[in-house]
Parts: C-alpha cells; sequence; structure tokens
C-alpha cells in the first residue's frame, strides 16, 4: 500500500477507464481515451496522483473474463493504489450509496461514486450515463480521463 501524500491530488478511477486500453481500439474515442488512460496511469505511477480503490473494484475484477485483463487491473491497484477503506467509515458509504441507488445509479455505480465521494477523490470514468449522474449528484469532480488531463494540465 501506498502512503498517503496530503498534498498530492487524490483520484479513484472505475474499472471501465482502468480497463480502458483493452477494449477494442478500433473507435477514435475508444483510442482516445485509452492514450488518456496511459498518460494518468504514468502519472500515478510517478507518485503525481494518489489513486484510491475500493471493494467495488474487487467485486468488478472478480467478473472480468479476461485473466490477462483483470491480473494487470489487480496488481496495478494494489501497487500504486491504497484501499478507500481505510479512509472513510462504512456507514456513511452505505448510506450514501443507498442515497444515489435512490436517484436513479446502479448499485456498482452507486458504490464507486459513493467512495469516490468519501475519499473527497476526482473520479474518472469512461460511462457517459454514469458520469452524468455524478455531475449532478456528487460533491466531487467527475469526468472522462482526457478531460481529467486537460484539467490537470497533463501531457
Amino acid at each position: 500500500m501506498v502512503a498517503l501524500a496530503e498534498n498530492k491530488r487524490r483520484i479513484y478511477i472505475d474499472i471501465c477507464a482502468l480497463c480502458r486500453p483493452f477494449d477494442d481500439q478500433g473507435f477514435l474515442r475508444i483510442r482516445l481515451e485509452t492514450i488518456a488512460m496511459h498518460l494518468i496511469l504514468s502519472k500515478i505511477r510517478e507518485r503525481h496522483f494518489h489513486l484510491f480503490y475500493s471493494p467495488v473494484h474487487e467485486r468488478e475484477l472478480r467478473d472480468l473474463q479476461d485473466n490477462f485483463e483483470r491480473i494487470q487491473a489487480e496488481t496495478f491497484l494494489h501497487a500504486y493504489g491504497s484501499s478507500a477503506i481505510i479512509m472513510v467509515q462504512s456507514k456513511s458509504v452505505r448510506t450514501r450509496t443507498e442515497e444515489l441507488i435512490g436517484v436513479g445509479m446502479g448499485l456498482l455505480d452507486a458504490a464507486h461514486a459513493a467512495f469516490a465521494e468519501a475519499c473527497n477523490a476526482d473520479l474518472i470514468s469512461c460511462d457517459d450515463q454514469f458520469l452524468k449522474k455524478c455531475r449532478k449528484y456528487l460533491k466531487v469532480w467527475a469526468g472522462l480521463p482526457e478531460n481529467f488531463c486537460a484539467k490537470e494540465g497533463l501531457q
């Protein structure tokens, strides 16, 4: 586990964004998101950002059919991230998850959003519908990988 540095931007990347480099690169949008994710992941490796992961990641990773993709994602999260569990109170995350389900988010999306918010972390996703709801209901920044790169001035 990585030691928490208070002065670093906190980020939380959902599974669809984390695994974007493994998707079919035949579409321009996917290629652009993949390039942005490679840049973000390189900055995480260089310790420019502090990455958090949650039990929701573990749950979704178990469901990945591609063993290589699952191992790569798990390895990255555990090597460069910190468990959100140590940062948050389970009851408050559960309550917030239930609130977000009440406004139309699915269970796993709501839990990702609640953990990101509890960690005061920027939320990065490639899911437009999820991000639309996050922008409406979350108190933290939420956006696409390329928007995060632009916001942070990453090159």
